[in-house]
């Protein structure tokens, strides 16, 4: 195996500030020695240019302006301007801890895949909102560590805040998809489809801010949910029914309380049993009782978000015989692959 040379692809839309904090933290990166950073900035209205100029004498950065075309697009172009043989992509509201890349290229080396993955943190600055959105998305009562958080995952589909990909891996598959989100998802399918074998490396975390606001959030969750139909669609093999626990979840929820008024209380109470460990765990998790609090918040945002864009979706690809482009036109760039 040739040696390793790693390009970073960052894609940014309306972001300078975060961009900022991002290349701040690369600045004190270990192992950073020949590594080059592509910043690709996909039609902003807010630029991160000069904030990039900041970093130039201090970084090996590239920075490309182009039309908007979406994230996946965006990354596809950064990966075709970088010189290294290998990828790895964030998003913007990262920040890299110091050894991240010390840790990628030890596992790399040790048991080398042409596509990784890692999982996401939140940093003791976020805010609590940042911090009970993070609980929500990561621990295991909520997500099975399906992001990262269980370290025996077989098929890992990374999530590409935080994803490598060899160049060669890239331009066999043709790289992301027009699909937002659940473009990595569908590329990690399809590279294993290719033969390409897929990962977790579980210490190669990052800080992963997220949304800043319960709408964002919600909004967030119900394309996630939204998606997965259509890549069970175009996947088959891919099916899980652990996909529709959210769903299951919610409606169940709406029973226990449609239940309660004939005075039957065990499921309702099943549910409070439920609510008071996320409690627990979230405020031994981050030692901080608001934060604990709204991830009970949290926790009921991304189940009802995503159970809800679930099941919608799977009903219109069910009973309407037209494309998933025809049926979700606010879920494909036009301009994409």
């Amino acid at each position: 195996m040739e040696a390793l040379s790693f390009s970073f692809i960052i894609p940014v839309f309306n972001r300078p500030d975060e961009v900022q904090e991002l290349l701040n933290s690369f600045k004190i990166l270990k192992g950073a020695e020949g590594i080059e950073i592509i910043i690709v900035e996909d039609g902003s209205n807010i630029k991160c240019d000069k904030i990039i100029d900041l970093f130039k004498p201090d970084l090996n950065i590239k920075y490309f302006f182009k039309d908007n075309s979406g994230p996946g697009d965006s990354r596809n172009f950064g990966m075709r301007q970088a010189k290294g043989n290998y990828y790895i992509i964030l998003d913007s509201d990262c920040l890299l801890p110091e050894n991240y890349l010390d840790v990628v290229k030890d596992n790399l080396r040790e048991n080398y895949v042409d596509c990784f993955g890692g999982p996401d943190a939140a940093h003791e600055s976020f805010s609590n909102l940042q911090k009970a959105i993070n609980f929500a998305m990561t621990s295991f009562i909520t997500t099975g560590g399906i992001r990262g958080g269980n370290k025996k995952q077989k098929n890992f589909q990374p999530r590409s805040f935080n994803m490598g990909i060899s160049k060669r891996a890239f331009e066999d598959s043709g790289g992301f998809g027009s699909i937002h989100p659940g473009e990595d998802p569908d590329l990690a399918i399809r590279l294993r489809k290719f033969g390409y074998k897929t990962a977790l490396i579980h210490d190669a975390f990052v800080y992963h801010k997220r949304r800043i606001s319960w709408s964002k959030f919600y909004t967030q969750v119900l394309k996630f949910g939204s998606v997965r139909p259509i890549l069970n669609f175009w996947h088959p093999e891919t099916a899980k029914l652990t996909y529709w626990f959210p769903t299951i979840f919610i409606v169940l929820f709406l029973l226990s309380l449609v239940l309660l008024i004939y005075n039957v209380q065990w499921l309702l109470l099943l549910f409070i049993l439920y609510f008071f460990t996320a409690f627990i765990l979230a405020l031994v998790s981050t030692k901080n009782f608001l934060v604990a609090i709204q991830s009970i918040f949290a926790i009921f945002i991304q189940f009802f978000g995503y159970g809800y864009g679930f099941l919608k979706s799977t009903l219109k690809l069910k009973f309407f015989n037209k494309s998933p482009e025809l049926l979700f036109p606010n879920l494909f760039f036009k301009n994409g692959r």
